[in-house]
């Protein structure tokens, strides 16, 4: 062979070798994917730098060295979280900002993070719509986009991400209905989408049997609730929304709910007796809406597990419902603002001096603000201040001065205005 000819070939395999042998060393020392590195490049590019303040977990993500090898260093120091390693090379299951006022627009990331199982932006500043790519995440378990500014309507396509346990959507302005797709999140355990700009009708979610935690609340929902509601619920709160019509009787067949607010809606009718026998429900309240009057259940109030119930600011009438001096376990009970009338039951007050044996004491008891007429019943006047809160003002009670701590609330009303509204006994 041609000396020179040798000696060019042995410059190229020299070449040759030194850059195969470049690669190899920096395949070796980079242990992000190089995928995932682009990723988080995108975010931190999506982010006014002028948010970046020191000390935040975004301005020491310095891509000079390799993310997941310099975890809590001088550089990414926080932020991340790097758990699966597959051939040597790291890959991020978690993306967790701190709540240092980040501002900026999310839609031109890829969201090519395979691997993640958590991605928390709460408390921040990111405006423009939720990502659509944003299913991509195909492993995702919990997603949190929290107190943000997220407009525009919901994606459909977070309704493919089928290993979601917990999604977070609320206090932003997202605009326009659920998805049906929600249907899809067969694993998710917690939806919360309350603060929003959401309208139309509340979906039916029925399908979902491992979700526990729901609430939509401070929304614009209408129409009436969905017939069915997963049988896995724990608690229900759809408060301060439009929705009319009453309370479905599915709801007494979820034995494992224990909370309900559906407050501050249009739901009118008779409030249900099955609520009061719920084997599980623990807290009702479906104050500030329509009700004209109350169920009377039947027997089984001894298995009733009600603690709390407030069914304030409505249009129930009649006389006081009798049988709730009579649940064993409820102790917080608010009728305040309605158009009840008649004497104050001897349940009432038996139950707030002498309960009885395995009987809760009412410590709570709010009836501001009705009809009702007679004397306060004796035992009650037993009552020591400070030893129970009891509100039974703006009534027509007689002999029920302010200076007494259990007629608080207002004075009593008139004569003439406790006759316009019916026959009062003196």
């Amino acid at each position: 062979m041609d000396r020179s000819l040798f000696s060019v070939f042995s410059s190229s395999s020299t070449i040759l070798f030194l850059t195969v042998l470049h690669v190899l060393f920096m395949h070796a020392y980079s242990t992000t994917h190089w995928q995932d590195i682009e990723v988080l490049k995108q975010l931190k590019n999506s982010v006014d730098s002028n948010s970046m303040t020191p000390g935040s977990c975004l301005i020491s993500w310095d891509f000079s060295v390799d993310p997941c090898d310099n975890l809590s260093g001088e550089k990414f120091t926080c932020g991340l979280r790097c758990d699966i390693v597959i051939s040597s090379v790291s890959r991020v299951t978690e993306v967790a900002l701190d709540q240092a006022g980040y501002s900026g627009s999310l839609t031109s990331i890829s969201w090519d993070l395979p691997y993640l199982q958590t991605l928390d932006l709460t408390n921040t500043f990111f405006t423009g719509s939720v990502p659509d790519s944003l299913s991509n995440l195909s492993r995702l378990q919990r997603l949190t986009l929290s107190r943000n500014s997220f407009s525009g309507s919901i994606p459909s396509s977070l309704g493919s991400l089928s290993n979601l346990e917990e999604l977070y959507l609320d206090n932003n302005f997202l605009e326009g209905t659920i998805p049906s797709t929600f249907n899809g999140l067969k694993n998710l355990k917690r939806l919360e989408f309350q603060a929003n700009k959401l309208t139309g009708e509340f979906p039916d979610l029925g399908q979902l049997n491992n979700l526990f935690f729901l609430d939509g609340s401070d929304n614009a929902f209408s129409g009436q609730l969905p017939a069915t509601f997963p049988a896995s619920l724990i608690e229900l709160a759809m408060r301060n929304n439009s929705l009319e019509g009453n309370i479905p009787a599915s709801l007494a067949g979820l034995n494992f709910l224990q909370v309900i607010d559906l407050s501050h809606n249009k739901l009118s009718g008779s409030v249900p007796a099955s609520l009061f026998t719920h084997p599980s429900l623990e807290q009702l309240t479906l104050s500030y809406n329509q009700y004209g009057s109350v169920q009377q259940p039947g027997n089984f109030l001894q298995n009733s597990q009600l603690i709390a119930v407030d069914l304030s600011n409505n249009e129930i009438r009649g006389l006081l419902p009798g049988f709730l001096g009579l649940m064993p376990r409820l102790s917080s009970l608010s009728l305040e603002n309605n158009k009840l009338s008649g004497m104050i039951p001897v349940q009432y007050s038996l139950k707030m001096v002498v309960p009885g044996q395995g009987v809760s004491q009412f410590e709570r008891l709010l009836l501001g603000g009705n009809y009702l007429f007679g004397p306060i019943p004796g035992p009650m006047l037993e009552l020591k201040p400070g030893s129970v809160t009891v509100r039974l003002g703006d009534n027509c009670l007689y002999r029920c001065p302010l200076r007494l701590f259990l007629c608080e609330g207002g004075e009593q009303k008139s004569l003439s205005e406790c006759q316009a509204f019916g026959p009062i006994i003196p």
